[in-house]
């Protein structure tokens, strides 16, 4: 039982003075020390703090306190009090909260629902995309859907610019360039760089996955290995 009040916010010595004046009613410090086997200090001291804390009162009888216990419904109107306590500052902890998991932060995404969910958050956030390494693969297993999204993604301005292999199959993308690696190198594997974010995507056609990863000097870094490859990538189809 004394477990379950220290879960409340009581002390071990709080517990054993309430529950001994909940046993032998209004009595004087003397008797609790008895009953609760504490130190006579300390059963002074700890009335003191539950009296502050509204859980027992007293009266002078003959200039002598007879303490006793408030009605342990008090208890609850405790937990009610912290509760209101803790909405108030609710809202700033999860507005810290949040904003620390948006600083930093490593996802993975699987199927086509978390694949989508990369490109979304590239037109949410509105930067130049790099594609390092990009695929025909990802027509097929996102059918339709690139058309809306590169369409959504002229009216918004957001430029790409794209590093393919010799002998993908791509159409004209609208408002991106297009460079060309030899075919050789080509692998399922993809980077897309935006923002301060990676997204190191996998096209496959039956579990096509994702790692998007947000970090500022990742991104940083990936973008000057991009330009790298950029200006060793050929303007024409090899």
């Amino acid at each position: 039982m004394f477990l379950k009040l220290k879960q409340l916010g009581l002390t071990e010595n709080e517990s054993k003075v309430y529950f001994a004046l909940l046993e032998l009613g209004p009595v004087h410090a003397g008797l609790i020390t008895r009953k609760s086997g504490l130190h006579r200090r300390v059963v002074y001291d700890t009335l003191d703090m539950l009296i502050k804390k509204g859980l027992i009162g007293y009266i002078l009888e003959n200039n002598l306190r007879l303490y006793s216990a408030s009605n342990p419904e008090k208890l609850i109107d405790i937990i009610r009090e912290k509760e209101s306590e803790i909405n108030e500052v609710m809202p700033l902890m999860l507005s810290l909260y949040n904003r620390k998991r948006e600083e930093e932060g490593t996802n993975f995404y699987k199927g086509k629902a978390g694949l989508k969910y990369i490109f979304e958050d590239q037109l949410k956030t509105g930067k130049e995309i790099l594609i390092l390494g990009a695929s025909s693969l990802a027509y097929e297993v996102l059918q339709f859907y690139f058309k809306w999204y590169d369409q959504r993604r002229k009216e918004k301005r957001i430029k790409s610019r794209i590093i393919a292999f010799s002998k993908s199959k791509f159409n004209r993308i609208p408002f991106s360039d297009v460079r060309y690696l030899p075919n050789k190198y080509a692998n399922p594997l993809a980077v897309n760089i935006y923002g301060d974010k990676i997204a190191i995507i996998l096209w496959n056609k039956e579990k096509p996955l994702a790692i998007l990863i947000k970090n500022k000097n990742f991104s940083d870094s990936y973008r000057k290995y991009f330009e790298l490859m950029w200006n060793l990538a050929k303007k024409k189809d090899l």
